[in-house]
C-alpha cells in the first residue's frame, strides 16, 4: 500500500468508501493507496480546438493547461496506475487536433505510470490511435466498479460524467466550485478539464443517482477541499 501523501492543510480528505480508503485531492483527483491508483475524470482534451472550429472565440490552450496540472498530480502521488474515467478527449477527432508538443507531453505523461487506463466515455468511446495505455469499457477494483456514466445497481461505483459543482454563501458572497459527490454506493468525481462546466449537486439530474439519501459534497476551492452538507 502506498502512503497517503501529506500536502497542504485541507488539500486532501481521506474517506472510507466501500471498504476502500480513498484520498480526495483538492485539485480534482482521487487516490486509492491500496492499489497505488490515481483516478481522474473528464479531461475533455481539445475541447478548445473543437469550439474554435465552430467559430467560438475561445483560446485553444486547454489541453496544455489540463496536461500540466495532471502531470503535477501524477508527480505528487507517484501512482502505479492512472485511470481516466472517460471523456478524456472531447470528440472522436480530438487526437488529430493535438499539437505536436501536446501529443509528446501526453505520451510522456502516460509513461510516468506503470499502467495507464483509458475508460470509454460518451464523447470518446475509444482513445486516439497510437496512444499509450489500455482502452477498457469499465474496470473493477475489489468491490468497486469504475466507469464513466453512473448506472443503477448494487455494486459500489466511482464515476465521472456529471461534472458536479456546488456553492456556499459567505460574507455576502457566493462561492462556487467543482466538487466530489459521495453517497453510500456512489462516488462521482469532478471534471478535471480546463473547459468543463458543472452541474449543481442539488439538480434533479444529480439527485436521481442518490434516490434514498442526501450525498456529501466536497467542494474544491483554491486547491483545497471543504465538506458541504
Amino acid at each position: 500500500m502506498q502512503p497517503i501523501r501529506k500536502l497542504a492543510d485541507n488539500a486532501v480528505i481521506e474517506i472510507a468508501f466501500a471498504g476502500e480508503t480513498i484520498a480526495l485531492d483538492g485539485r480534482g483527483v482521487a487516490f486509492l493507496p491500496a492499489q497505488g491508483a490515481l483516478i481522474v475524470a473528464d479531461l475533455h482534451l481539445e475541447k478548445g480546438s473543437r469550439f474554435a472550429a465552430m467559430r467560438r472565440p475561445v483560446p485553444t490552450l486547454d489541453t496544455h493547461d489540463t496536461l500540466t496540472r495532471l502531470r503535477v498530480c501524477v508527480g505528487d502521488w507517484r501512482p502505479h496506475t492512472v485511470i481516466c474515467l472517460g471523456d478524456s478527449f472531447h470528440d472522436a477527432r480530438a487526437g488529430l487536433r493535438l499539437a505536436p508538443e501536446d501529443r509528446k507531453a501526453l505520451d510522456d505523461l502516460c509513461g510516468l505510470a506503470g499502467r495507464w487506463i483509458w475508460l470509454s466515455g460518451n464523447h470518446d468511446p475509444r482513445p486516439p490511435e497510437g496512444l499509450r495505455g489500455e482502452a477498457l469499457d469499465s474496470l473493477s477494483i475489489g468491490a468497486l466498479r469504475l466507469t464513466h456514466i453512473p448506472t443503477p445497481g448494487t455494486e459500489p461505483q466511482i464515476a465521472g460524467h456529471m461534472h458536479p459543482k456546488t456553492h456556499v454563501s459567505a460574507a455576502r458572497r457566493k462561492i462556487s466550485g467543482p466538487c466530489f459527490v459521495r453517497g453510500l454506493r456512489l462516488l462521482i468525481l469532478p471534471a478535471f478539464g480546463a473547459y468543463t462546466g458543472g452541474l449543481s449537486c442539488k439538480s434533479p439530474a444529480m439527485a436521481a443517482f442518490f434516490p434514498d439519501e442526501t450525498p456529501l459534497c466536497y467542494m474544491m476551492f483554491q486547491e483545497k477541499l471543504f465538506q458541504i452538507m
